[in-house]
């Protein structure tokens, strides 16, 4: 069975003076279609680094990074520019919406840019907002929204793209709890529908909301199991002390 992604032994290493940095070290990992999947670990950790090779943002220093079967680790950047537009959808923690541009815009933006027809961007955009329920909003600019809706906006903006991967990076972080917890919810219910969503955090409450918790630590997996075993959320240092 092939895996929608995978990495295979995947390292990424910044050269920082006359030291070596190990951001990933030697990571591999898969995810299939329709899992939701938490990528968890605090800064320094390397889930930022994840993100950014799962997301086409970067490339390893070595290893191999498939995308639905294709090797994206030694593409350039426009290959992955490509890439990024028919299989991935971002969503942001500052939702990076346009001041001046409607909401309706600002989900079709990236279909412009992937030369969707007009037509079909507006129908695809349409149908997003719907999804999300801000059908009604596309005509108001962002700023006349709260910060939830203008978060919704940005899951609309990934949904009208079809994409093969949702990437959520800390899509609750700029947000009250109450609002963070609608937003995961949400997410819940895109995975539930069939949509794959890999989901970036610091954040063990947040984490648990996912199926399945990848936790980084030092550039390495240290754990990668359910969302449910308590030893998903436990450090390793904790669970020493807890042997004592």
């Amino acid at each position: 069975m092939e895996h929608l992604i995978e990495f295979r032994d995947i390292y990424k290493i910044y050269h920082m003076g006359d030291t070596d940095v190990h951001a990933l070290d030697g990571v591999s990992l898969t995810v299939d279609q329709g899992e939701f999947v938490a990528i968890v670990g605090q800064s320094g950790s390397g889930k930022s680094t994840a993100m950014n090779i799962i997301g086409c943002l970067d490339v390893p220093t070595s290893g191999s990074y498939y995308l639905g079967g294709i090797d994206v680790s030694t593409m350039d950047d426009d290959q992955q520019a490509e890439i990024r537009n028919k299989m991935l959808g971002f969503i942001f923690q500052q939702y990076n919406l346009i001041a001046k541009l409607n909401v309706l815009e600002n989900v079709e933006l990236p279909l412009l840019y992937a030369g969707v027809s007009a037509e079909e961007r507006h129908t695809r955009a349409v149908r997003a907002l719907e999804r999300v329920g801000l059908a009604d909003k596309r005509k108001n600019l962002p700023s006349q929204l709260s910060g939830g809706q203008q978060q919704r906006v940005s899951i609309a903006r990934a949904l009208a793209g079809d994409p093969s991967v949702i990437l959520a990076d800390e899509p609750t972080g700029a947000l009250d709890s109450r609002t963070g917890r609608e937003v995961l919810a949400f997410l819940q219910q895109l995975n539930a529908e069939g949509n794959t969503v890999i989901l970036i955090t610091h954040d063990n409450s947040i984490a648990v909301k996912a199926r399945r918790i990848v936790r980084l630590q030092d550039g390495r997996v240290i754990y990668d199991g359910p969302a449910d075993d308590p030893r998903a959320v436990v450090q390793p240092e904790d669970r020493e002390e807890a042997a004592v």
